[in-house]
This record gives C-alpha cells, sequence and structure tokens, in this order.
C-alpha cells in the first residue's frame, strides 16, 4: 500500500507573536534595523515566510511593536535607577541619566529605534503608552530640581526639562557611536547648574 505523504510540521510555539518578537530583537541588536526584516524573522523564528504577517503585515508594524518593548525597558532601567538613589531631587536626575545611558549602552539598536519616528505608527496605542510612561520619569525628575533651582516660570521650567533630556539624549548618541570612552559618564548637571554660592549638590 503506497505511503501518505508526510503531513507539514506543525508549528509548535505556544505563542507565534512572542516567538516573532524574540526573533526580531535578536536580528537587530546583531545586525541593527538595516538588517531587520520580516522573511529574516520568519527564518529566524522557524516559521514560514508568510507567517509573521498574522500580527505584522509589515515591517512598521513589526518595528512599532519592538518600540513599544523598548520604551518599557527604557522605563524600568530609569526607574530601578531611580529607586537606589537618594530621594532629593539632585540625586534623582543623576539617577534617572544613568539609567538613560546603562538602557542605551546596552541597546544601543533599540534605543535608536524608539527615536525613528518616520518608521514607527505613533497611532499605536502600546507605543503611545510606554513612551509617554517613559516622557513621565523627565517630568517627574525636572519639577523638584527646577524647585530646587528656584525655577519659577513655565517656559524656565520648560527649559530646565528640555536641558536634562538633551543632556542624558546626546551624550547617549554619541556614547553609542563611539564618540565617547568606554568608561565615560553624562555630565553631571545637577552640580553645574546649582545657584552661583550656594553648596553644590
Amino acid at each position: 500500500m503506497a505511503r501518505k505523504p508526510a503531513a507539514k510540521a506543525s508549528y509548535h510555539h505556544g505563542n507565534l507573536r512572542a516567538a516573532l518578537l524574540d526573533a526580531a530583537l535578536a536580528i537587530l541588536e546583531r545586525e541593527g534595523l538595516s538588517g531587520l526584516t520580516l522573511r529574516k524573522v520568519a527564518a529566524k523564528a522557524r516559521v514560514s515566510h508568510a507567517a509573521p504577517a498574522h500580527h505584522f503585515p509589515t515591517i512598521k508594524a513589526l518595528e512599532t511593536a519592538l518600540a513599544a518593548i523598548a520604551f518599557e525597558r527604557f522605563h524600568d532601567a530609569m526607574a530601578t535607577a531611580r529607586r537606589a538613589a537618594p530621594a532629593d531631587p539632585a540625586a534623582q536626575v543623576r539617577a534617572a541619566g544613568d539609567g538613560y545611558l546603562a538602557f542605551a549602552r546596552a541597546n544601543p539598536a533599540l534605543f535608536r529605534l524608539m527615536f525613528a519616528a518616520s518608521q514607527l505608527d505613533w497611532s499605536d496605542a502600546a507605543l503611545k503608552d510606554a513612551a509617554t510612561a517613559s516622557f513621565q520619569q523627565l517630568t517627574d525628575i525636572t519639577a523638584p530640581f527646577a524647585d530646587q533651582l528656584g525655577l519659577k516660570s513655565d517656559a524656565d521650567r520648560a527649559a530646565l526639562q528640555r536641558l536634562i533630556w538633551s543632556n542624558a539624549h546626546g551624550f547617549a548618541h554619541l556614547y553609542i557611536d563611539g564618540k565617547m570612552p568606554a568608561d565615560a559618564k553624562a555630565p553631571d548637571l545637577a552640580r553645574f547648574l546649582a545657584p552661583a554660592g550656594s553648596k553644590r549638590p
């Protein structure tokens, strides 16, 4: 009796979406954003090249999901550093900066993706929520520090927020681009911004 053709091996992952994201994260960190394709992700996850379309119909959809994960981890890196630091405003600014840089150093490709605005779908609820929570960290550390520095006007307080963010963000990019020594730390704004004649925080 003729034998029937063997059935195609079934998919054994318990969660296709999670498997695809894990594969995409591995490729992203190994090859960078330019090396990330849906076909490569499918091959890494050991599924058919059409399988990613069930969850990610386009590469932008996949990158948006990766960015949401990145912002969640980014938030956690800053929050963890802040919890380990003293509660005073200057120490909290330093700690958030340390967490910011630590995330970028450990996840350079993810860090770049998070701020590649044109490649992400900012109408996606998960991405918006994760990014908003991360930005809230900046708001949380800026207000007490602005009070400590005696800044009253909305314009001055907004300027301080931009200064803190640009200091951390710019330094992180310079670091992952190899423009800073391996052991370099971001400038301590809390030290340099203390009012003249006051005790440095």
